[in-house]
């Protein structure tokens, strides 16, 4: 059981593990949190776009901004969660640094320094939002997309591309893909 947690140590519905990542994962978890509060969810850590590749780049952290979208999702109806879901996922308007940064990425960001560690500060920020169920990230370290890619711009040619945003907007077709490292480090807990 979560130490961080406020619910009792019993569980109403099936005990249910959700992989993914994005606005994918976010709505199977909006429903799936209808039918049982036991569900975790494990999530992707090789976006490098946006607020998380900003993130990632500056800080080194894992990128945070799909695990923010799954607590996101596992806030409650009541109007603690709402407020809550939606601060989370409120991004900064402007032209300035923190443009375009969601306050959840910063937030949970600021308690992976604290904690010098992913997966408990997670788990704070899920007791702050009392979320109903865990958010664990599938490796606590960035992890990359590489993917060989023919085609692209019309030229027949093999290229190497890297990075989420990057294979997710080519043009070109892609034949294999990988991630770097290889066997990246687990979340375990």
């Amino acid at each position: 059981m979560n130490p961080l947690s406020r619910h009792a140590n019993w569980t109403t519905g099936p005990s249910i593990v959700a992989l993914g990542g994005g606005h994918g994962l976010a709505a199977s978890l909006r429903a799936l949190r209808r039918i049982t509060d036991s569900v975790t969810a494990v999530v992707g850590v090789s976006d490098d776009g946006g607020s998380s590749g900003r993130i990632r780049r500056e800080l080194g952290l894992i990128p945070p901004g799909d695990l923010r979208m799954a607590l996101a999702a596992l806030c409650g109806d009541d109007t603690w969660g709402r407020t809550w879901s939606r601060v989370l996922q409120h991004r900064f308007e402007g032209s300035g640094e923190l443009a375009g940064h969601a306050v959840g990425n910063l937030l949970i960001s600021a308690l992976w320094e604290e904690t010098d560690d992913p997966v408990a500060g997670l788990d704070w920020v899920a007791a702050l939002l009392e979320a109903q169920g865990r958010v664990l990230p599938v490796a606590c370290e960035p992890v990359d997309l590489i993917a060989q890619v023919r085609g692209i711009d019309g030229d027949d040619a093999v290229t190497t591309l890297r990075g989420q945003v990057d294979i997710a907007t080519t043009d070109g077709e892609v034949l294999s893909l990988r991630i770097e490292p290889a066997a990246p480090t687990p979340a375990c807990r």
